[in-house]
């Protein structure tokens, strides 16, 4: 499918996977709005919509002021390193919050803007949300929630007759800044794992986002799972 002059809506767009994919939208021709709370590191070419994704009224008002949506990339997510034993439940509801929460408060919101053709709907999970890993903490289960979410979205949309494609792309370790939030405390850590192996790039995972808005209107890609080939799990 052509995304030439598709308009794309990408949270998170400033950084890490949301920057890389926003640019991979514009080179497609795509007319991409970029949402985020910092727009001065938004890619030459976005249009820039700010917003705090943990306020639902902030949610409101953009979703309010767009008149047509084709694609939405719910890209923006934040890992803490926060155990269920003994973490600070105010982190776990920061995460859900944005994780989740705002996640799907998005999905609902951009259905009505789709055209009656369906739109395409991206939504980031991790590979932490497939298994748990040792560290995984608060932050796993709120990647299983956004694979719950997808899943319940496309069954709801069949039933109602509705064309609009949902997808999850679950990344390993990607070197973005999330991992700096995620380790912090740990930054030795976090050192050794960047020199024990190569992790996957922003841009390997926007790639593949790009083949998911890119197939045909008859395929649906409903998660696609990638790690770096130096990932053991």
């Amino acid at each position: 499918m052509s995304l030439s002059n598709k308009t794309a809506l990408v949270t998170g767009a400033s950084s890490g996977i949301g920057h890389a994919i926003a640019v991979k939208l514009l080179d497609a021709g795509a007319n991409v709005l970029g949402l985020c709370r910092d727009t001065s590191k938004l890619p030459e070419g976005v249009t820039p919509i700010e917003c705090d994704l943990s306020d639902s009224t902030q949610i409101d008002t953009v979703f309010g002021a767009i008149n047509q949506l084709d694609i939405l990339v719910n890209n923006a997510g934040l890992a803490l390193l926060s155990r269920i034993s003994d973490g600070d439940p105010a982190d776990w509801d920061t995460m859900w919050q944005l994780n989740v929460q705002a996640l799907t408060i998005c999905c609902q919101k951009s259905l009505p803007l789709f055209p009656k053709s369906g739109g395409q709907i991206v939504n980031t999970s991790s590979m932490s949300g497939h298994r748990v890993p040792p560290s995984g903490g608060f932050y796993s289960p709120t990647k299983f929630a956004v694979r719950g979410v997808s899943d319940a979205l496309r069954l709801e949309l069949r039933a109602d007759g509705n064309p609009t494609r949902v997808a999850t792309v679950s990344p390993g370790f990607v070197d973005t800044p999330l991992l700096d939030n995620y380790f912090k405390g740990r930054e030795e850590q976090l050192s050794q794992t960047r020199s024990s192996m190569q992790m996957l790039e922003a841009d390997d995972v926007a790639s593949s986002m790009l083949h998911i808005l890119s197939t045909p209107l008859h395929v649906e890609i409903t998660d696609i799972q990638m790690r770096s080939v130096e990932q053991k799990s």
